[in-house]
């Protein structure tokens, strides 16, 4: 089985970041789902790769790159939430450098990029952070171990077939106190265009298959962090809704964004009857007064921090000076007072 090549790294600091390779994306034929790990693998890696690779190397890439930029401005703004510089940071699943457009070297003094698409890290946008971009599997990072101050990851993670394994290499390469701020999509992304779909092979065909990829649920974030050995989480979720003339253009810009199906059950084509079936019922059910039609994309948030002994700890348990019950008579006292 051949691996990828290991890349070149020019820059003198990155010597000291590399650990012996775990495991290296395939680049053999797709085979049938199999269990890693004790999971089933709900994606084709290589075809999510061979995606993300033709819509970095389309004539206008930046043409659909709003909604990642506009999750990658968030990113940065919650790294800037933190009053610290980060010596080194890594950007898993960095795509075209969404996060590190938004970032400062005031903040961010080096920079680390992976991503399994080559195409993209090429075609990265400018930063005036100094940065490597190095080709690599979001699952398999080959980094040792306390390597990075801070890693970031916007909407990449939602295509990875063990998220708990690729959360536990974020803690892997992390250095004590240091922490993970991530998004990725969550189970309400595109609604619109499932329910539409579904609805339409319903009539035209007589059932129907996935076309939208299965998301994580925001209920289950929280456990697989914890699990993965992060502390002090935050988890929350947001929406963000784009306008769009049609369905097809929604999926149109869901191809340029390199965020195609790439479930290994997914359906290899729909009947054209289908389609414009779909596109009718997308347009009756959600369009808006001005003819668009609208399309969700749920954003799950996330920060973990790695545990050092210098973060604050939970008081133990029965040592409180003061009852709940004493905190209703406060009210009482401040209002004697004022008289």
């Amino acid at each position: 089985m051949r691996g990828l090549s290991r890349p070149v790294l020019r820059a003198g600091w990155c010597g000291r970041l590399w650990a012996p390779p775990r495991r290296a994306l395939s680049a053999s034929p797709p085979s049938p789902p199999a269990a890693t790990s004790g999971a089933l693998n709900p994606f084709d890696r290589r075809l999510k790769r061979k995606q993300k690779n033709w819509a970095a190397l389309q004539a206008e890439p930046a043409k659909c790159d709003y909604l990642r930029e506009e999750v990658g401005g968030r990113i940065a703004d919650r790294v800037f939430d933190i009053t610290r510089t980060f010596p080194l940071a890594l950007d898993v699943g960095s795509g075209r450098g969404y996060i590190a457009q938004h970032l400062t070297k005031e903040t961010v003094e080096k920079l680390v990029q992976v991503d399994v698409a080559e195409n993209a890290l090429k075609n990265a946008v400018e930063t005036e952070i100094p940065t490597v971009k190095v080709v690599a599997d979001e699952e398999f990072l080959p980094f040792k171990e306390n390597t990075f101050d801070l890693v970031v990851s916007s909407l990449s993670l939602h295509w990875v077939n063990d998220l708990p394994k690729a959360f536990k290499e974020i803690h892997h390469v992390l250095k004590p106190d240091g922490v993970f701020i991530g998004a990725m999509f969550g189970g309400d992304t595109l609604y619109e265009l499932r329910c539409s779909l579904q609805l339409a092979e319903l009539e035209r065909e007589g059932g129907f298959a996935p076309h939208v990829s299965p998301f994580t649920a925001v209920a289950d974030l929280g456990h697989l962090l914890s699990r993965a050995g992060f502390n002090t989480l935050t988890v929350d979720t947001d929406e963000i809704q784009v306008n769009y003339p049609g369905l097809f253009e929604v999926m149109e810009d869901l191809q340029g964004m390199g965020e195609s199906n790439c479930s290994w059950n997914r359906k290899p084509l729909l009947h054209r009857e289908t389609m414009l079936a779909a596109a009718a019922i997308y347009r009756e059910m959600y369009g808006n007064s001005d003819g668009s039609v609208p399309a969700t994309f749920q954003i799950y948030y996330m920060i973990g921090w790695k545990y050092h002994e210098s973060q604050a700890k939970p008081a133990q348990r029965g040592s409180a000076t003061v009852s709940f019950g004493d905190l209703a008579k406060i009210e009482g006292l401040i209002s004697r007072g004022k008289k």
